[in-house]
């Protein structure tokens, strides 16, 4: 319901190719790390979103989605799901083009409340698995 086939088709091939990863350090026991660096493998700019606003991947890290300085096609959130809603409000504000909570991020207001912006969202879904499947 919350991860449709062509909603997620749409965000991995048309909507652009900067994806800002909120909840990326260079921790990389993390899931994050290893998704941000399938992105990259895939074409992706990342842009690390994490309070120390650390490099990773050879990419500039910021503190907050607001402080990256260029325009974000994607925001993809690595946080819990009761962080997780303010994080797409502010996706929304900088006017990104879609929203993609990854696996157990979950927020159904937050989902609702960007499907009514209208910008794209994906829920509980990560793309390191979904790129391989559009074949």
């Amino acid at each position: 319901m919350y991860a449709d086939a062509e909603t997620i088709r749409r965000i991995l091939t048309s909507t652009g190719d900067t994806w800002a990863v909120v909840g990326l350090s260079s921790n990389e026991s993390r899931a994050a790390y290893g998704v941000a660096d399938a992105l990259q493998r895939y074409g992706k700019r990342i842009v690390p979103v994490h309070p120390k606003a650390e490099t990773v991947h050879g990419e500039q890290g910021y503190a907050k989605l607001a402080d990256i300085p260029f325009e974000v096609d994607v925001v993809d959130v690595f946080v819990n799901s009761h962080l997780a809603g303010p994080i797409a409000d502010e996706a929304v504000e900088i006017g990104a083009k879609a929203v993609w909570f990854q696996l157990g991020v979950i927020d159904v207001g937050a989902y609702a409340r960007t499907r009514e912006a209208g910008v794209d969202m994906v829920m509980d879904r990560c793309p390191a698995i979904e790129i391989p499947r559009l074949g």
